[in-house]
This record gives C-alpha cells, structure tokens and sequence, in this order.
C-alpha cells in the first residue's frame, strides 16, 4: 500500500460541486486543527462518501482535500481488497488502516467502494463470503472501538444503491456527498480549466461549448479538450480554433453511448 502523490490539486481546479466543497470543508478543519474540535466539544467527522455518476470528479475532490490539509492521501481501489484467499482481504484492510495511523495525519480513500461493500446476502459462493468477511473487518475498522486519530475516511461510489445498509449507518460514513453531473455554467470553467495550458485561439466560444455538451461529466470535457489539441496538431496549427473543439465535441459524442451521456436516474444517487 503506497500513498499516491497528490501533486498540486486544489478546490479551484474542481469546479460545478459548490455545494459538495462545503460539505467537505468540516473534514479540512479537522485535519487542519483536531484539538480545535476538541478544545469547542465539536463532534469529529467519522467519515464521507462521494457519491455520483462516473468522471464527476469525485477522486479529484478527495486530493483537493488531502492537499488543503498537507494529509497523506493513501488511495486503495475496491476491487483490491477482493482476494483469492481466505483471510486476505480482511488483512489488507487491517494494515490499510495501520499504514493510514502510522502516517497520520492521513486520508483513507477508498475508490469503487460498491466492489467490497455490495449488500450482502444469505446465500453465494465461496468468493461472496470472503468478499463479506473482508467487509466485516471494514466495518469493524470503521467503527472505531481502536481510537483512529488524525485518520479520516473517505468513500465513492457511483451505485450507492447497491451498498450494505450497516456502511451507510452514522458513525461510520457520516455524510453523503452527492457529486452531480455539471450544469452548464459549471461546463464552461471545467473547460477552461483543462484548456489553461493550451494555447487557445480567440475565437473560441466557451459559452457555446458548454451549451453543447449537456450530460458530459467533467471526464468527457477534459476528454474533449484532449482531442481538440490533438485535432490542432494534425492539422499543424499553432492555436487550438473553435472549429477543432466542434470536430472534437462530435468524435466524443460518438464515443458515448446514450445511458453515458443521459442525467442518472431519480433517486439512484440520493
């Protein structure tokens, strides 16, 4: 288990989830200042889960938060902690949370959470009771009966449906985050902000662009800049034109699939 190099994420390099930044702000705080908590009688932040479409930002939310208070930042897949053997799952998670104790203050992210804390059921197979031993030890990790520290969690899913009500329950993620797909204003800073360093003609109308790109996650828009600055270089200019961002928009639309590209479904995400 290695912590990731967060490099130099910030909150304004996550634009459209306002309302998800001040969710987050009490965890900065903690992480900042524990005693100040402690010291007003103010009630310790267990843990948060981000929870929303795919490419939303939800793993960039979590660096912008490790950044904001110098943690370490140790971010572990879902799907790693399903192992083959009996018992290996649950000592990973063990040592997971003594790797983030050892190296507090820290931020325990865990990506995909859904892949080991699927609800679960009487019945499975061999690798559905492991998977399940594994989420028990999660749980009795996040209990915290072990005082923690300077040890913070956090989650994100895009099928919170799917995840084990006993996750779910105060004490061990407190706060569900939602992380919508972006309006449209929130499009047009996503976009310039993944085209800062490019070198951008002025007839570019980011406004238009944004119009257009209804129902992309900030994914796609960093993916249409991407493609737009490769269009430019194909075509040897020295500036990226609108008419490469139009040429790009439509190369992605191909690309994506209409459930992709539609608003989730109500309720599938609150």
């Amino acid at each position: 288990m290695m912590n990731e190099l967060k490099g130099k994420v910030t909150f304004n390099d996550v634009a459209g989830v306002e309302e998800a930044k001040e969710e987050v702000e009490e965890i900065v705080e903690f992480l900042k200042d524990p005693k100040k908590f402690s010291r007003l009688g103010g009630k310790i932040p267990r843990g948060a889960l981000l929870v929303g479409p795919p490419g939303t930002g939800k793993t960039l939310m979590a660096k912008a938060v490790a950044n904001a208070t110098n943690a370490t930042f140790i971010r572990l897949i879902g799907s790693e902690l399903v192992q083959k053997y009996i018992g290996e799952g649950a000592r990973l998670v063990r040592e997971l949370f003594q790797l983030a104790q050892e190296r507090a203050p820290s931020i325990i992210f865990i990506d995909e959470l859904d892949a080991v804390g699927a609800k679960r059921m009487d019945v499975g197979t061999t690798g559905d009771r492991e998977v399940q031993r594994t989420l028990m030890q999660l749980l009795g990790e996040l209990d915290g009966f072990t005082p923690r520290g300077q040890v913070s969690i956090m989650g994100a899913s895009n099928r919170p449906d799917i995840l084990d009500e006993a996750l779910l329950r105060p004490g061990r993620f407190d706060r569900i985050i939602k992380i919508p797909l972006p309006e449209e204003e929130a499009r047009n800073r996503i976009i310039k902000i993944h085209s800062k360093a490019m070198n951008i003609s002025k007839g570019v109308n980011y406004k238009k662009l944004a119009a257009q790109t209804e129902g992309f996650s900030g994914a796609d828009l960093r993916a249409l800049c991407v493609e737009a600055g490769m269009k430019a270089i194909k075509d040897n200019k020295t500036q990226t034109t609108y008419k490469n961002f139009t040429e790009a928009l439509e190369k992605i639309r191909n690309r994506l699939d209409d459930s992709e590209i539609s608003e989730p479904e109500s309720g599938l995400y609150y």
